[in-house]
Formats: C-alpha cells, sequence, structure tokens
C-alpha cells in the first residue's frame, strides 16, 4: 500500500513530498530538479545516476541497472533514476555528471535589415467627456475619436476591453492609449501616454532548448535573451520518444503542452524582470519550432507526424489569444505561430530560410540546420528544395558514453599530437567532466587523422600506447582524460559504439546533402555557400567536420556560420508583417522531399558511413589523411 514519503535531492537541498512507489526520476520532476536522462525514462541510456545511500528505502536494482552499473557502484549506493522505486523516506545525491546544468548556448543569429513594421501599434487620445448634449456610450465615442484622427475604421474590441473600459477611461481623465493588433482589434486601453511601452517576444521552441527574446516594438531593438532546458527532456532527448509517451496518454499530452508554456512563460518572466519591463506591455509573440513542438505548444498531438505519411496537423499559420495557451503576457495579446513547411520540417525550418535571406539571392546556396533533426536546403530566390533527417542525439551528448551538453566542465575542443598527448578546451576553463557535440567531432577526426581508427571508423588494434585499451564490453576505447585530470574523477574516453553513434549521425546528414542535390541536379562546385545554421553548428570546426564526412567538400572560405536563424527569424516577423507575410509564403513555396521514399537514400547513407566516404574522391581537400 502506498504511503507518504519525504525525498531530498542534494546538492541542492530540494525537498518534495511524494508517495512510495514513484521513481527517483519522478520524485526529482516533482521537486524541480532535472536529471539527464536522455531515453526519456525507459533505462536504456545509463545516464540519470543518482546516489541512494540507503538501500532499505528502495527496491533492489532492475537488469537495467544491472546492464548499465557494475557491481562496485550498485555496492556504494550508485542507481538509475528512471529505475529506482522509492519506498521509504530517503536522501539522495545528483553526482556533477547526471546534472543538467546551465549551458553555453548561441542564442543570437544573423540578423538582416528590415523595414520595421510591426503588427501592434499605440495611439494616444484625449478624449471629450459625456454630457447630457454627448452621450455617446464609451466604445462608439473611443471608436470615433480613431476614426476621426487617425483615420482607423471598422474596429472590434476585446471582450475583455469591455469590461473595464468604463472605469478606465474614467480613471483616466479621458487621456488614455489605446494598443491595436493587426490594425483592426483593441487589444488595450490604458491610462495616459504609453506609446513608449510597446513590447514583443519571439520564441525558438527547440528539441532541447527553448530560446526567447524580449523585443522593443517601438525601437526593434532586442531588449533582452533568456534561455531554458526544455523540460519535456525528462520524457525523451528526441522527439519520436516524446511522440510516442504522449500518443495514446490524453493526460500525458497535456503535460507536455503545460510543460512548454511554464517553460516559456519562465523565460518571458526573466527577460521582463532583466529589462524592468511589465508582462502586461508584452502585446504580441512569434512562435517557432519544429512541427513537433509545434504541436505540444498548441495542445495538439503530434502523433501522425511520427507514422506515414508523416503529415502534421495543419500547415499555415496560427493567431491564437495569449489567454487561450496561459501565457503571461497582455491576456488579450495575440501570439502568431509560423507556418510549418511539413511533417519533419517546421516553422524554424521555415525561419531559417527567411533570416538566412538565401530566397532572395540568384546564387545558389546549401542551408544546413544541424540538430537532433537536422533540416537540409538547397535553392535560391527561384527554388528550394528542403529535407529532414534524424541525426540523432549525439551532438547534444546523447549515446555518448562520456557526452553531454556544452555545460560548465564540458570539452569542446580537442588536439591528439602525434605522440598521443591530448590539449583540450573546456566551458568556462573547468576541469573537465565530459565531451560536448564539437568535442566529439574534433576527437573522432583527429583519431582518424593519427591512424588511430580507420575508414570504417574501426580501432586499429596494434597500437602500443597506454590510451588505447580495451573496455569492460571488450571494444577498444581511447582515454581522452585521464581519472586524475578530470573533474568527474573518471577516465574521459570516446569508445568504439561513441563513434559509431557519430557515424550514424553524420552519414544521415551528408546523405541528406548529397540526395537534395542530386534532385535539384546540382553539383558541389555550384553551391556558392554552405550555411551552417544553429546553435550547435557554431561550436564546431569546419575542417574536422568535412575529415569526418559530416559536411560536403565546400572550400572553408565559402563555409557561413549564421547562429540561431530560427529565432532571428521569429523576431522579423515580430517587427515586420512583411516578413510575417514572406514566412507564409515560404512555407508554400519550399518544396520537399521525404528521404525515406527516396529510392537511392539507403546506399547514399551506407556509403557515407565511412570515415569520410566509401568514395573518398568526393573529399579531394582531405586526400591527404585517407586511411584504409
Amino acid at each position: 500500500m502506498k504511503r507518504p514519503i519525504t525525498v531530498i535531492f542534494e546538492p541542492e537541498g530540494r525537498k518534495v513530498e511524494a508517495s512510495s512507489g514513484i521513481s527517483v526520476l519522478e520524485a526529482a520532476y516533482k521537486a524541480g530538479v532535472a536529471i539527464r536522462s536522455e531515453c526519456g525514462g525507459m533505462g536504456r541510456c545509463g545516464k540519470c545516476h543518482v546516489i541512494i545511500p540507503t538501500k532499505k528505502a528502495v527496491e533492489k536494482a532492475t537488469e537495467a541497472e544491472k546492464r548499465h552499473l557494475s557491481s562496485s557502484e550498485l555496492k556504494i549506493g550508485y542507481r538509475l533514476a528512471c529505475q529506482t522505486l522509492l519506498l521509504d523516506d530517503a536522501k539522495i545525491l545528483i553526482p556533477k555528471e547526471s546534472r543538467v546544468l546551465i549551458r553555453k548556448i548561441q542564442a543570437s543569429g544573423l540578423e538582416r535589415p528590415i523595414l520595421l513594421k510591426p503588427n501592434v501599434k499605440k495611439f494616444r487620445l484625449r478624449l471629450a467627456k459625456p454630457t447630457l448634449q454627448d452621450i455617446r456610450p464609451d466604445l462608439e465615442r473611443l471608436l470615433d475619436s480613431l476614426c476621426n484622427e487617425f483615420g482607423l475604421r471598422d474596429l472590434k474590441a476585446d471582450h475583455a476591453i469591455l469590461q473595464i473600459l468604463p472605469e478606465v477611461l474614467r480613471a483616466a481623465g479621458w487621456e488614455v492609449s489605446v494598443t491595436l493588433i493587426g490594425g483592426r482589434e483593441i487589444i488595450a486601453v490604458e491610462e495616459g501616454d504609453t506609446a513608449d511601452k510597446v513590447f514583443g517576444f519571439a520564441v525558438d521552441i527547440g528539441t532541447s532548448k527553448i530560446v526567447g527574446c524580449l523585443v522593443d516594438l517601438v525601437t526593434g531593438r532586442t531588449v533582452e535573451v533568456g534561455f531554458v532546458e526544455n523540460p519535456q527532456l525528462i520524457y525523451g532527448e528526441d522527439i519520436i520518444s516524446r511522440i510516442a509517451s504522449s500518443a495514446n496518454d490524453k493526460d500525458k499530452l497535456e503535460i507536455m503542452h503545460r510543460l512548454v508554456i511554464q517553460a516559456i512563460n519562465n523565460i518571458l518572466g526573466y527577460t521582463c524582470t532583466q529589462a524592468g519591463v511589465n508582462p502586461k506591455n508584452v502585446y504580441e509573440m512569434t512562435v517557432v519550432g519544429n512541427t513537433a513542438m509545434h504541436h505540444f505548444f498548441l495542445g495538439i498531438n503530434p502523433k501522425f507526424v511520427a507514422v506515414s505519411p508523416f503529415t502534421p496537423a495543419l500547415k499555415r499559420p496560427l493567431d491564437v489569444k495569449a489567454r487561450e495557451l496561459g501565457l503571461n503576457m497582455r491576456p488579450e495579446g495575440n501570439v502568431h505561430v509560423l507556418p510549418v513547411v511539413a511533417g519533419f520540417v517546421g516553422a524554424d525550418a521555415v525561419a531559417d530560410v527567411l533570416a538566412s535571406g538565401i530566397h532572395e539571392s540568384e546564387r545558389l546556396s546549401l542551408l544546413v540546420d544541424i540538430g537532433t533533426n537536422t533540416e537540409v536546403f538547397v535553392g535560391n530566390s527561384e527554388d528550394i528544395l528542403s529535407c529532414s533527417c534524424a541525426s540523432g542525439p549525439a551532438f547534444e551528448g546523447g549515446h555518448i558514453k562520456h557526452g553531454m551538453k556544452a555545460v560548465t566542465g564540458a570539452i569542446e575542443r580537442i588536439s591528439i599530437k602525434s605522440n598521443y598527448e591530448i590539449e583540450y578546451a573546456t566551458v568556462d576553463d573547468a576541469a573537465p567532466i565530459g565531451l560536448c557535440g564539437s568535442a566529439i567531432i574534433d576527437a573522432v577526426a583527429e583519431l582518424y587523422r593519427l591512424g588511430i581508427i580507420n575508414d570504417r571508423g574501426r580501432f586499429k588494434a596494434g597500437i602500443n600506447n597506454p590510451r588505447l585499451r580495451k573496455a569492460s564490453d571488450g571494444d577498444l576505447e581511447f582515454v581522452l582524460v585521464w581519472a586524475k585530470d578530470s573533474g568527474a574523477s573518471i577516465d574521459i574516453t570516446v569508445t568504439q559504439k561513441d563513434i559509431n553513434e557519430l557515424q550514424l549521425a553524420k552519414a544521415a546528414i551528408f546523405a541528406a546533402c548529397s540526395i537534395l542535390m542530386k534532385r535539384k541536379n546540382v553539383r558541389l562546385e555550384d553551391i556558392d555557400s554552405l550555411i551552417i545554421a544553429g546553435a550547435f553548428g557554431t561550436y564546431i570546426n569546419p575542417e574536422n567536420a568535412k575529415l569526418i564526412g559530416l559536411l560536403p567538400d565546400i572550400p572553408t572560405e565559402r563555409i557561413k556560420f549564421v547562429g540561431n536563424t530560427a529565432l532571428s527569424g521569429a523576431k522579423m516577423t515580430l517587427i515586420s508583417t512583411e516578413a510575417r507575410k514572406t514566412a507564409e509564403m515560404l512555407s508554400r513555396r519550399i518544396r520537399y522531399l521525404e528521404l525515406a521514399s527516396d529510392p537511392e537514400f539507403s546506399s547514399e547513407f551506407a556509403d557515407a558511413m565511412f570515415i569520410p566516404h566509401k568514395n573518398p574522391d568526393r573529399f579531394p581537400s582531405q586526400r591527404k589523411f585517407w586511411k584504409t
């Protein structure tokens, strides 16, 4: 029988009341404590390590725990949070390698000049007071003034405004500021002159993080930026896990929706506090995200996005009242959700194209937004063809033994010398505790360059160096950082499985680029620029990315890193109704290719599993490093 228990999480000292039988991962979520769980609590990734000193407080170790934890670790209290059920009061330590820390992010992106033309406008009015000779009702008095002074006709007022209008007008002495959305609906009537207090919020809902920027709609200037880890991570690192988790569970779908809304409210609250802005003066929000995040945000079940023929619930842009979604801005304010292209090319991809400007150039560009799900575009002002590939969570540290996000202590740069000595750089120059995505790419490139692995990504036996050793699974691994130098007091290694995971990710991306160029009848030499979008892309070494075959062999001087263009595009549509029209046009105009149905994708993918490729002639600039 279940009974109430108390759980304390250290080192934060966070306490939560729960019921016996709950998992440690669920209790942590209730307590607001974030623990790494790349597989969504399925016991597959082995990343949610916790230490529980009182064995009587928990159920016995599961088979999944015995696979991921050694007998010595189990003996000293290591457990997997997703597998461990609580029986009694417990104090639980979350070790450093399992904590979701504040990470290094690329919040900004390329911002092209654009004419300021926001959807929100304010008008200052001085109304004549009612008299026995002028008994016009309050609303008509307001509408007449807007018509006479500014030529505004056929306006309507939000019902909530009508409920407070009489009191506001009289309290203000008939001098008010009126806010209109879209030039046709009154969403605010405020006392006095508040014409300089007009703000909007642009947000990019990413699979792993959510980034938002507070924007002054009078000047178009970004006032403050904030981000949070996407709290849906507790239900899985990748989109498919999250969709599967909520597909046939209305309660779970509602949780997914509320998690995103809460996260956005947190960022909005933070940015407003930092800037000294009243959230009630935030009148509009623009939102982008991949198609699944788009659906979760709107409370729409995305389950059909994940099954053939991968159909989203809607493609067109959508405008919703902030109060309908529970967003902590002006309740009557507008939330504009940008359109999507297809099931796996979402509103964030539309924003990428809009911000990059490839749709306005006569020259051909290859645009790649690298992430758990990677979008690829080839085109120019005449035509744009797009596709999406499941590149997996390897670039975020998922499925990598010592992988992690770019938090304090994560290794972000690696160089291996000819004598196998290692040079590395970590986030915040802290002691190393793991490897982020850019370091995984560097490590594999360096191992290949030195001939430690072959073109199939396999370690070469017979290399006599203590760094290359046999791992517990019988495969070889390479030690990058010895335990004595590690902030986690463990050897940080690259395993054979890690290399295989990176090969899967890079093969998917290269194959997507290759197929798209084939279907556009475009050769590599026709590409004027390779544009890398997304937060992760900013930190990769382009030479190493080409060396392993992640990116096509385009001269480095023609590779451009544009940062978080998804957020930049969202901001463009916030400050310009013309950009909003362009985004809608792009969603209709961009052609989509479903890779799963392309007859050559499987063979392209298989060839791209080699380092750099089964046909190394496709990487002539890397000829001196080719291995066999």
